[in-house]
C-alpha cells in the first residue's frame, strides 16, 4: 500500500495529525519526517518489524549499525541510556539541538538495537512537532537520516521528491518544507571525555 504525504508545520499542528502519526507508529509503521537538520526515517523502537523494514530500505544490518533515538526531553533519556553527571551537563547545554550524543545503553533498550555495541545515540532535535509526537508515543523514536550517496541534494531535501522515492517503502511522509543538507554532529561521551564521531550541522569547536 502506497504511503501518504501530509503537511506538518513548525507549530500549531492539529491534535488529529499528532494522533494519526502516533497510531501509525504504534502499529509498526515507518515514517519520514523533518528535523532540525535533515529529513529522517523512523519508527517506534518497540517494533522489531519496523526496525527490520528500515534496515531493508537502507540496506544495512542491525548488528553492524549504531542506532539513534529521538527522546521527548532530557528527563526521558535516563530510561534508555546511562547518564553521568558529566554527560548530563553536556546534554543540558546542547539539547535540544543538532547533535547526537552517544551514550552507554541501558537495559531498557531493545536488544536488536544494541547487539554487542552497548551504546545508543540520543537526539532531541530543536523541532517541536516531532518532540510532540514522541511525547505522545511514550517512548523514543528510532531515527536515521535518509540515504544521500549518489543522489542530487534535492532528492533528500525536497519532500515531494522524497515521497516519490519512498512512497512504496514507507507508510507516511511528513512534509515540513525543504529540509537541511547536513546531518547532526555525533559526539560520543565516555566517563569524563568526549570524542567527535561526525562533524555535521552542530558546531563541534567546543569538543576539540
Amino acid at each position: 500500500m502506497a504511503a501518504e504525504i501530509k503537511k506538518i508545520y513548525d507549530k500549531n499542528n492539529s491534535q488529529e495529525l499528532i494522533d494519526q502519526v502516533v497510531k501509525l507508529l504504534e502499529k509498526g509503521g515507518v515514517i519520514i519526517y523533518p528535523t532540525d537538520t535533515m529529513y529522517a526515517m523512523g519508527c517506534s523502537i518497540q517494533s522489531q518489524q519496523a526496525v527490520n523494514r528500515i534496515c531493508e530500505i537502507k540496506q544495512i544490518k542491525p548488528a553492524k549499525n549504531r542506532f539513534s533515538f529521538i527522546c521527548a526531553d532530557l528527563s526521558s533519556i535516563a530510561n534508555f541510556a546511562k547518564v553521568s553527571d558529566f554527560a548530563f551537563k553536556l546534554l543540558k547545554h546542547y539539547l535540544p539541538g543538532p547533535y547526537t550524543f552517544v551514550l552507554p545503553a541501558s537495559s531498557k533498550v531493545p536488544s536488536v538495537l544494541v547487539q554487542g555495541k552497548k551504546t545508543v545515540g540520543i537526539r532531541i532535535p530543536d523541532y517541536q512537532p516531532i518532540l510532540d509526537i514522541v511525547k505522545q508515543l511514550g517512548h523514543p523514536l528510532l531515527t536515521t537520516t535518509l540515504p544521500q550517496d549518489g543522489l542530487e541534494v534535492e532528492e533528500y531535501t525536497d519532500p515531494s521528491l522524497i515521497f516519490e522515492r519512498y512512497e512504496n517503502q514507507v507508510d507516511l511522509v511528513l512534509d515540513g518544507g525543504y529540509g537541511g543538507h547536513f546531518p547532526s554532529s555525533v559526539i560520543e561521551i565516555s566517563e569524563d571525555s568526549v570524542e567527535i564521531i561526525r562533524e555535521g550541522a552542530g558546531d563541534v569547536s567546543d569538543f576539540d
